[in-house]
């Protein structure tokens, strides 16, 4: 049972009671996973989206996705072929239990893999990996401080460790000044005293060798032995990619704590973490924890940091020494929010005394970076974290390590490669016992419901109630706005609370809408002078309310949205632009966010006079973006031609994107839903559009019956099947048969669209939630978004995404209407 407290209602959602409406369904009084005596737990689908081959490709696989409990998974392996894949048991988020697999292959370019995720106890042990990473914190016992000093004793490995007051730096306790953590590649320590320096140690065995390093003291490890030495010098920067804050002026390091604690919290073959509590950082006026957690895999140089405070600050400092004589690298900055770049620099930067060349990066999601800057100790990318979190990788390359990168190019060929494995994530299909369990049987018109059902419940702990006014959106990761997808997902739960009524989930429908409008009409978060049409979407849903209770804020709220699309910038026929920021730009997207709301206001408040303006926008869509040869249609056009994504005699953006495609065929339905059936003549237009829409659509569906990232293309790398899209095309046929915009011809299609949208994308946790996965998280045009393929396949893939959520609960209504619901 989850309970949720949200503004004065109290939310109890029971997701067992919402799964056990029609079977084939589990108990409804316990949490669902396959048996421990089951053998095949999954089979899963993993593609290469690059060009290039990954070596020591890792891909981890929460228990939970795999849908078993941390007990039932005590023995998991991976197969390919009859192959045992590497793979560790991990606790990745560091609580102190396992919690996921983690695998680790190499994978040819564009290859896909197919494996199988079984129990078997005998090949579990039977693992015998060489290790390759390590994490160890040793310090000294047996012998006795002296003011910050402590003499004599002898050093004893420890999983945790707190330093006393007195320690600092030179305090001679802890071996190497602090913990450790490495690959078969290369080392590095992080001094756990004021200066928070990130220093590296240089291999050159191909095997970890940090339990070996500093047995006889504090100064050999400064010059070359066998297995290597401290390649840096740190001083009083940030090192080897380490982090503090930006004053505007210089890093401030993580200096003025009241303690430290570090931890190892994995120590395996594969993967190795530590943790670093910071307690009581000063810093900015503000007192807050941070936790740092570190991590490595066998064959690679990166190291995972995740920062996480308890107070949010704006400037976390990330960078690298700043050294003579060595040259500075910057990955590109023109490219999506979410991609990954770095900074880097590359000559001789070493302690060795030779011609020896080191290489050092940061890498980081461009958008989450404010600045690129330094001061005369530190090169610095200043961060802004996501709430309270922060999350990039550092790494050294030193050309003395087995196979070590030679040339400032090669260099600049491995960043490329590393930014573009995490920004190019495996395209991963999962299929699990027990969510294949609970998917056996025929599909029903209950059964359609009970999907949407759970998918609601499941949102509404995770996420809806989170969408009011000084909630939190966890899917863009900042505070909540007046957004379309929040209008989009309350949308789909009135759709479904219209046939299965639950009033705890209608109040806090109407309390997200509520808390976002002031007692004089206006919208909290929405500035109308930002002309953007997105805006008006959550207006479909604030009409609804209105309508259930007439507020005059409310009326007062929806004549300003209305204001909006009088005064909105349009190209030279008419079409609205998609925001102002967009100029002369008409989207895809804006349909669905403008037009079903300028129909429903117009019907409401206006005798319908805004419906021709409203088919305009269809018609004019038609004639600019739409393809003659395949009937798809592109999802940007630029009047003006000026835009880097635009053709320059066309205007056109260069690919057919799935859910771009999707918000028309959305508004297509639901448009005509609203203007009255009399009226042929505007209606004839759209129902054309949605008739050849409908035959292009199937000819690029999947024979899964879901639809392709970019529709056209299913066999270019990385494309991938999309959840979103294939739920809105799912909605538009259901719908559309169902209330004979379509021939019931296509019912065959919506019922087949809707098996592949359930089979392919949905995940059944054993608490008997369910994740709706693979949605492309966002996809734009301009300011770093080029519009090429490649941009398309850049941005992240996301689960539990309102883009996706809305029209899979809304699809689920209109299959099981079509499936013989009332």
């Amino acid at each position: 049972m989850a309970r949720i407290l949200f503004g004065k209602t109290l939310l109890s959602i029971s997701i067992a009671t919402v799964v056990s409406a029609c079977s084939p369904q589990p108990s409804a009084t316990t949490p669902q996973s396959v048996s421990s005596n089951d053998s095949s737990i999954a089979t899963l689908s993993v593609n290469n989206p690059s060009t290039f081959e990954r070596k020591e490709q890792n891909l981890l696989l929460p228990f939970t996705d795999l849908g078993v409990t941390a007990s039932q998974a005590q023995a998991l392996v991976a197969l390919d072929g009859g192959n045992t894949v590497p793979s560790q048991l991990i606790d990745h988020n560091g609580d102190g239990s396992k919690d996921s697999l983690l695998l680790q292959f190499d994978f040819a370019a564009v290859e896909t893999k197919q494996l199988q995720i079984i129990n078997d106890t005998a090949l579990f042990n039977a693992q015998q990996l060489a290790k390759r990473t390590q994490a160890e914190i040793s310090h000294k016992t047996g012998g006795q401080w002296q003011d910050a000093k402590y003499i004599g004793g002898s050093f004893e490995n420890v999983a945790e460790l707190t330093p006393p007051a007195q320690y600092t730096d030179h305090s001679e306790w802890i071996r190497y000044e602090g913990p450790g953590i490495e690959s078969d590649k290369v080392g590095y320590r992080i001094y756990l005293d004021w200066r928070n320096g990130f220093d590296v140690f240089g291999n050159k065995t191909g095997k970890p060798v940090l339990h070996q390093v500093g047995l006889d003291g504090y100064k050999s490890y400064h010059e070359m032995a066998d297995w290597g030495m401290d390649l840096l010098k740190v001083g009083k920067s940030l090192g080897a990619g380490g982090f503090g804050y930006w004053d505007g002026e210089k890093v401030q390091l993580v200096s003025t704590v009241s303690g430290h604690t570090a931890k190892v919290i994995e120590n395996g073959a594969l993967y190795s973490a530590l943790q670093i509590q910071y307690k009581d950082w000063q810093i900015a006026g503000k007192t807050t924890n941070l936790t740092a957690n570190l991590s490595m895999t066998a064959g690679s140089r990166l190291v995972h940091t995740r920062l996480s405070l308890t107070e949010p600050l704006d400037n976390i400092a990330i960078g690298l020494v700043r050294l003579p004589d060595t040259k500075v690298l910057h990955g590109k900055s023109e490219v999506t929010g979410h991609s990954w770049t770095y900074l880097a620099t590359w000559g001789e930067q070493t302690l060795t005394g030779g011609n020896d060349k080191l290489g050092m990066a940061i890498l980081y999601k461009r958008g989450a970076n404010k600045q690129l800057t330094g001061d005369e100790n530190s090169h610095v990318a200043v961060m802004t974290p996501s709430g309270t979190e922060l999350e990039y990788y550092f790494l050294s390359a030193w050309d003395g390590e087995p196979g070590g990168i030679k040339t400032e190019a090669e260099f600049v060929e491995y960043l490329e490669q590393e930014v573009e494995k995490l920004t190019l994530t495996p395209r991963l299909s999962l299929k699990t016992a027990l969510s294949e369990q609970q998917k056996a049987g025929a599909l029903t018109a209950d059964v359609a419901l009970n999907w949407s059902e759970r998918l609601a419940a499941s949102e509404m702990v995770r996420q809806t109630p989170h969408y009011a006014y000084g909630g939190w959106d966890y899917e863009r990761q900042r505070p909540s706005k007046w957004e379309y997808t929040t209008g989009l997902q309350l949308q789909a739960y009135d759709d479904l609370l219209k046939v299965k009524p639950n009033a705890q989930w209608q109040q806090v429908l109407t309390d997200v809408i509520d808390s976002f409008i002031t007692s004089d009409g206006d919208i909290r978060t929405y500035k109308i002078s930002n002309h953007n049409i997105d805006s008006l979407n959550t207006g479909n849903m604030l009409l609804r309310e209105y309508q259930r209770n007439p507020k005059p804020e409310y009326k007062q709220a929806l004549d300003l949205l209305r204001k909006q699309l009088a005064e909105h910038p349009r190209t030279s026929e008419g079409a609205f632009w998609h925001k102002q920021i967009y100029p002369h730009q008409l989207w895809l997207d804006g349909v669905y966010m403008g037009m079903p709301f300028l129909a429903n206001y117009s019907k409401a408040f206006e005798q319908g006079h805004a419906f021709d303006e409203v088919v305009k926008e269809f018609t004019i869509s038609r004639e600019k973006l739409r393809d003659p040869n395949t009937g798809l249609y592109y999802h940007a056009w630029d009047e003006a031609r000026q835009q880097d994504w635009a053709d320059k005699d066309t205007g056109l953006a260069s690919q057919f994107w799935g859910r771009g495609l999707g918000w028309l065929a959305m508004a297509l339905v639901d448009v005509l839903d609203i203007i009255p059936a009399d009226q042929t003549e505007l209606r004839q237009p759209l129902l054309d559009m949605t008739a050849e829409l409908a035959d292009a659509l199937v000819k690029v569906q999947h024979d899964s019956g879901t639809w392709y990232q970019i529709l056209d293309k299913p066999n270019a790398p990385g494309n991938y099947l999309e959840s979103s899209a294939s739920g809105m095309f799912t909605y538009f046929f259901a719908k559309g048969v169902n209330n004979g915009y379509l021939d019931a011809r296509y019912k065959a299609t919506a019922v087949k669209a809707y098996e592949g949208l359930v089979n392919e994308f949905i995940l059944v946790h054993p608490d008997n939630s369910i994740s709706l996965v693979n949605t492309c998280q966002v996809a734009g045009l301009g300011f770093g978004r080029d519009g090429s393929y490649e941009y398309y396949m850049s941005e992240p893939v996301f689960r539990n995404d309102a883009k996706a959520n809305g029209p899979f609960i809304m699809a689920g209504v209109q299959v099981a209407k079509l499936l013989g619901t009332n």
